[in-house]
């Protein structure tokens, strides 16, 4: 295949449902819900399960090892994301006047500057199968770990290396990125959350299957 060439597919063979190779994992599908940035349920969440592919699940599960031996759990809000959701952001952006959700996820943006700025994609590395959105739940209170910021919160204040918040909360965000990078995954400049495995086996595909543990037994 060319570079720059990419391929839409249906084909779920190469995935698992995360909570198999980690039962440990905490999952909050924020998208199979309408507590996210567009207020509604988005296209292609039929479950609210995380589903990824066999190689990144297999990362997390030493990631997952290596927290527990420290106290934690990880909590993922989203793993794999259809085509037809990330149509439904595109979709959403178009329509200048629904920003209901704007006080709790992009306060201090404006709608268009979401898209302008690069916080939402035409194309995501979600739909590849091997980016993670994830944090720290602390196993002797039962809390996420305070990150300075909560997921998908689009701003300065959600990049990684973000000084403006207290040193504690840097030191978590540095904390759930050693760990994730140690284990093969990559960051992203702008969420602190996100995460995507460096060897991933799909690196030119898009897969377009719902989000649907059913669908992988099909």
């Amino acid at each position: 295949m060319k570079v720059g060439v990419v391929s839409e597919t249906m084909d779920p063979s190469g995935f698992v449902v995360l909570s198999d190779l980690v039962p440990s994992v905490i999952q909050e599908i924020r998208y199979h819900s309408s507590y996210n940035f567009i207020g509604d349920r988005i296209d292609g969440y039929e479950e609210p399960v995380a589903l990824i592919t066999r190689e990144a699940a297999r990362a997390l599960k030493t990631v997952s090892n290596e927290l527990m031996v420290q106290g934690y759990r990880i909590k993922v809000f989203d793993a794999y994301r259809p085509v037809s959701a990330v149509k439904h952001f595109m979709m959403w952006g178009i329509e200048d006047t629904d920003i209901r959700m704007k006080q709790y996820f992009y306060p201090g943006l404006e709608k268009q500057e979401l898209f302008a700025k690069g916080y939402i994609a035409k194309q995501s590395s979600h739909s590849r199968g091997s980016t993670v959105d994830l944090t720290l739940l602390d196993m002797k209170t039962g809390k996420e770990v305070d990150m300075g910021s909560p997921f998908d919160m689009f701003g300065e204040i959600s990049h990684p290396d973000y000084k403006g918040i207290t040193e504690e909360q840097y030191l978590n965000r540095m904390l759930l990125q050693g760990v994730m990078v140690r284990n093969g995954f990559e960051t992203l400049d702008c969420e602190w959350w996100h995460f995507t495995l460096k060897d991933e086996p799909y690196p030119e595909t898009y897969f377009e299957f719902p989000v649907s543990a059913d669908y992988l037994k099909k």
